[in-house]
């Protein structure tokens, strides 16, 4: 059995990105440049903001976080994203979710701009992922895929099943898969799925994306398929210091032992989260200065 490592994987994309950076500074170029908007005190939306701030630091791109009480009201939000969408020196930006009830998530959405939408919401970037055209990919279908690349497991002509189906992982990573450039053969399944367990004993690649701790176990796998768990949850243990252990939506020590290669968590998909959300910011800023790269690099 292969552990997917992709804290190490991670680690070696952020110094690929390290070196870009130091290229631009030495030819006097700014520094790419991420925004965060946050709006309340949700717990884990600020841990993830502070995240993004410290892995920009690590590789020496700017960052700016926008904080806003719970309380804004949608027209002064969309403000902050037209303020954002004219600023010159911010490459790229995301909106942390989930949104207060006052503001509509899909009216912020519609309104980023399409080539600093960093996550990758904005409907034409979903539709264009869709057509298999020129955009920007929610980061974790993206760190899944480049995870799979980088570990050197083969993709086209396998069977993918991908048990999830939301608009940021599930979907995004389906077309991303069946796209001409890793040729999976792909099924999507979800809550109401009919003999889920059968169907995911098929998969050569299993991608677990179903938001419930440990749920798939060694009857869910293929002798020798690849599993790709890209859950994460926090659940009680009391035989641990803290009094909790995180897990993913796959039961780790059962299946591991059937099937090639796994990821583990935490330090499988989730470090790539991160480092594609930063690929994606590199990518804004190398298309907005296009014809000065092409001058000087």
């Amino acid at each position: 059995m292969k552990l997917i490592d992709g804290k190490q994987v991670a680690s070696d994309v952020k110094a690929e990105i390290a070196l870009k950076v130091k290229q631009l500074l030495d030819h006097n170029l700014p520094a790419p440049h991420l925004a965060a908007v946050i709006v309340g005190e949700d717990g884990a939306s600020r841990t993830y903001v502070e995240s993004i701030e410290r892995t920009c630091k690590e590789v020496g791109y700017i960052s700016s976080v926008y904080q806003f009480s719970s309380t804004i009201d949608e027209a002064e939000l969309l403000k902050v994203i037209n303020f954002l969408n004219k600023d010159d020196e911010i490459d790229g930006y995301i909106i942390q979710l989930p949104l207060p009830k006052q503001i509509s998530t899909d009216n912020i959405i519609a309104a980023i701009d399409p080539k600093k939408d960093m996550d990758g919401m904005h409907p034409i970037n979903s539709g264009n992922l869709m057509l298999g055209k020129e955009c920007f990919v929610p980061a974790t279908p993206h760190g899944t895929v480049e995870l799979l690349k980088r570990s050197d497991i083969e993709t086209e002509g396998k069977h993918c099943v991908i048990i999830g189906r939301s608009n940021i992982v599930g979907k995004p990573l389906a077309l991303l898969l069946a796209d001409k450039e890793h040729n999976a053969t792909v099924t999507v399944c979800h809550s109401r799925t009919q003999n889920l367990k059968e169907i995911c004993s098929q998969a050569d690649i299993l991608c677990v994306a179903i938001g419930k701790p440990e749920m798939i176990t060694a009857d869910y796998v293929k002798k020798d398929a690849v599993v790709m768990d890209i859950g994460m949850h926090r659940v009680q243990d009391a035989s641990t210091e803290k009094g909790y252990r995180l897990c993913g939506d796959v039961k780790f020590d059962e299946v591991a032992k059937k099937c090639s290669a796994i990821t583990p968590v935490p330090g499988g998909v989730g470090p790539m989260t991160m480092v594609c959300l930063l690929l994606n910011v590199m990518t804004a800023y190398q298309r907005k200065n296009e014809k000065t790269l092409k001058k000087i690099m």
